[in-house]
């Protein structure tokens, strides 16, 4: 993985050898109150957002986030101003911590209004703490694996279709735990990837997955894929394809690796993936709508909730489309 722009400026500031800690701007182009911090005493590496004393800031459920200190401090060189200070206290998971930094960055980089800045920086620093807690757990399940292959097999395509690398990369939900893989505007797409040799079934986990009612349109992808050791591409192979893809689009390579590791695929589990290699069999897409089989939520008694059932594919060929009609909906619903 290429060294992204905050390692950079750690690496400059830990070499001015200057005592306590030093901060310098993220970045002129993005709000002025946003710093890259480095602590020469402990080299602890972080980010600091500058902000008004008036804006009250409650970090109490952050205080004990595994391997990073958020704390509150006064900002000596924008007297009355505090800042809100994220350190990484393990230095080993510097390449995950600067991820997720250049994805918090981001996130705020069109924000002017400090409160909301400040707002959104907490709610980033809440997904942390089950991402932190997942590291070293050792690596994902496999078919944890399996659906996160197939869901990155359906972003190259994607990736390979549309010029805007970023707003692809945007659309790829299915990392963050969000009720469909894909999302755009009004066009949403779950993916399955299953790898069985017998009659197929689908696995749906809720009765909102496949409910077009607030969409415009739903696709289900399918993709099958046979597993076998070291005889195909794996996990790895795709990451790194998916990389050297949008290498030249610094904030979409950013967004892609902070995505990857909301889906807990972390760098130093790799090795871990090197032996699993998938070759697709078929991949099928359908269409979602009328009579298509799947529970809708306005379909169900009143009590009834938290539906998990299973959809025969064999059943779903009336629906069967094109994978154009896929492309061609997220193109007309992102206009």
């Amino acid at each position: 993985m290429m060294k992204n722009k905050i390692c950079q400026i750690w690496d400059e500031l830990a070499s001015a050898n200057v005592v306590g800690m030093v901060k310098k701007s993220y970045s002129p182009n993005f709000s002025n109150c946003i710093y890259c911090i480095f602590d020469n005493q402990t080299n602890h590496k972080g980010v600091a957002i500058s902000y008004d004393s008036d804006i009250k800031v409650n970090i109490s459920q952050l205080t004990r986030l595994k391997d990073v200190q958020v704390y509150i401090t006064e900002d000596s060189s924008l007297n009355p101003n505090k800042m809100l200070v994220i350190l990484l206290a393990n230095n080993l998971y510097t390449e995950i911590f600067s991820v997720l930094c250049e994805d918090l960055i981001l996130a705020v980089s069109e924000i002017k209004e400090s409160s909301k800045i400040i707002k959104t920086i907490l709610n980033q620093l809440g997904k942390w703490r089950a991402l932190f807690d997942n590291i070293g757990r050792g690596g994902l399940q496999l078919q944890e694996q399996q659906g996160l292959y197939g869901e990155l097999f359906l972003l190259r395509k994607l990736l390979a279709t549309f010029s805007d690398s970023f707003d692809v990369i945007k659309g790829w939900v299915g990392s963050d735990k969000a009720l469909r893989d894909f999302q755009y505007q009004k066009c949403a797409v779950e993916v399955k990837t299953t790898s069985t040799n017998n009659h197929q079934k689908l696995h749906i986990s809720s009765e909102r997955q496949l409910d077009e009612t607030l969409l415009e349109h739903l696709f289900l992808y399918h993709l099958s894929v046979e597993v076998s050791n070291k005889n195909g591409e794996t996990l790895n192979d795709i990451v790194k394809n998916i990389e050297k893809m949008i290498h030249n689009n610094v904030f979409a390579f950013n967004m892609f690796n902070a995505k990857l590791l909301e889906a807990s695929y972390f760098i130093q589990d790799a090795e871990l993936y090197n032996d699993r290699s998938y070759k697709v069999r078929r991949e099928n897409s359908y269409n979602v709508t009328n009579d298509f089989p799947r529970v809708k939520e306005s379909e169900l008694r009143d009590g009834v909730g938290d539906v998990d059932y299973t959809i025969i594919v064999d059943m779903c060929s009336d629906y069967l489309v094109p994978e154009g009609e896929i492309y061609n909906n997220i193109q007309l619903c992102r206009k």
